[in-house]
């Protein structure tokens, strides 16, 4: 190995090109802090300062037999600063494009937001159409979350009335709805 750490960079090529391991061996040894150096100056991030440079190196050993360097030194230095411009490339496309999927999914939930919304009025409309006992019941039992027997002490009348209002009240939303859910469905075709 010593006998490589006296050739110069042209005669360590030479040797590289054919597919000496021992020559690129040297070359990395001679320049590796260098180049750690140059993308760290550039990127700032000595992890990806370090991955840089290691695809530099596997990116030059795995195109040696192609490669005609006159200046390895400028040559890789040259690499490594594009490669950690197309690393700042890759970084600024992957934030995009989870800046893109975060919006869809947003506007996705604003849709549904605004849906509920839309479905808790037309359900809050409907139970301010029903008898004032039978609205009771309904709020009572579905909105404060009480029992039959809860809202029948509540309200002083029988569990089986009670039972009677809530039935009545779900018969009428699910009625209402029904027709409401058609109308919704009928303008989202027109619409589209």
């Amino acid at each position: 190995m010593s006998w490589y750490r006296q050739q110069t960079d042209a005669d360590l090529m030479m040797s590289f090109r054919e597919g000496n391991s021992h020559a690129f061996a040297e070359i990395y040894q001679r320049y590796w802090k260098k180049l750690l150096a140059v993308a760290y100056h550039h990127c700032g991030d000595k992890m990806v300062a370090e991955e840089v440079v290691q695809e530099v190196f596997i990116s030059v050993w795995n195109r040696r037999k192609e490669l005609r360097i006159d200046n390895i030194n400028a040559y890789l230095a040259t690499a490594v600063r594009l490669s950690v411009f197309k690393q700042y490339l890759r970084q600024k496309r992957r934030v995009q494009i989870i800046e893109q999927t975060a919006d869809s999914v947003v506007t996705a939930w604003d849709e549904e937001k605004i849906y509920t919304r839309f479905l808790q009025q037309q359900i809050n409309g409907i139970v301010e159409t029903l008898p004032r006992q039978c609205r009771l019941v309904f709020k009572l039992s579905r909105v404060e979350g009480l029992t039959i027997p809860e809202v029948a002490r509540q309200t002083g009348i029988a569990e089986k009335t009670a039972e009677a209002h809530l039935t009545k009240a779900l018969k009428v939303l699910k009625l209402k709805l029904n027709r409401t859910c058609l109308w919704l469905i009928l303008l989202i075709q027109l619409l589209v």
